[in-house]
């Protein structure tokens, strides 16, 4: 047990953490809702009937949705874009796909590599986009989800002030949808660009997040 700790404490230190804020806003997102309510002169509404409501939902998926563009868009700028010194980035000399040899593949293949990246033909094709496929269908199911609740979310609130509910599409054009989806977006752009930079100047000893704390701020992909 201690060894699988040890292990996989990063994934499961971010998923424990991940499950308390995820509760935590469902609480402080319920009380919110429930002053605006009364403030309005509604009735407050229960626990679980607000984890259930559009409301929720579309607050948890426009934040997924960000998360998951930033990561799409950060695994293939990567594979075209450097910046020198920044242990995000890899050197001049590799950008683009990269040959068979520096990818372990066709006759470079390892007896300890994948089955799909020995496969080849479409398999290995296929294996060698995965992430960034998997990652880019994570974002279009949360923002198809951000569109569709907050539709729901968006209509209830126009019955509420006596006017017309809109359509999917109407909402998916409207400024609420984009304002909702621009406010994170920008966010996400300037954390990436910000990390890539900062990187290149600053170090957190034993990160690997982080060039060694002494290597030059030109030298580019080297870890800590």
């Amino acid at each position: 047990m201690k060894r699988f700790l040890r292990d996989n404490g990063l994934g499961l230190a971010f998923g424990l953490l991940f499950l308390a804020t995820l509760i935590g806003q469902a609480f402080a997102g319920n009380a919110d809702l429930d002053n605006r309510r009364l403030t309005d002169g509604g009735d407050p509404i229960g626990f679980w009937q607000y984890v259930a409501s559009s409301d929720f939902a579309v607050d948890v998926a426009e934040n997924w949705q960000s998360e998951y563009l930033q990561f799409f868009l950060f695994i293939f700028a990567t594979v075209w874009l450097m910046q020198r010194g920044s242990p995000e980035s890899k050197p001049a000399d590799r950008i683009g796909a990269e040959s068979d040899k520096d990818q372990l593949l066709g006759a470079h293949v390892k007896e300890q590599s994948p089955p799909w990246a020995k496969a080849g033909g479409w398999r290995t094709a296929l294996y060698s986009n995965s992430l960034g496929l998997v990652v880019l269908g994570l974002f279009v199911g949360s923002w198809l989800t951000q569109s569709i609740a907050g539709r729901s979310a968006y209509n209830n609130d126009q019955l509420n002030t006596f006017q017309d509910p809109v359509g999917w599409w109407d909402y998916v054009l409207s400024a609420d949808f984009w304002n909702r989806s621009l406010q994170n977006w920008q966010s996400e752009f300037l954390a990436i660009g910000s990390m890539a930079v900062l990187s290149v100047y600053l170090r957190q000893r034993g990160s690997p997040e982080s060039k060694p704390v002494g290597t030059p701020h030109d030298r580019t992909d080297e870890s800590g």
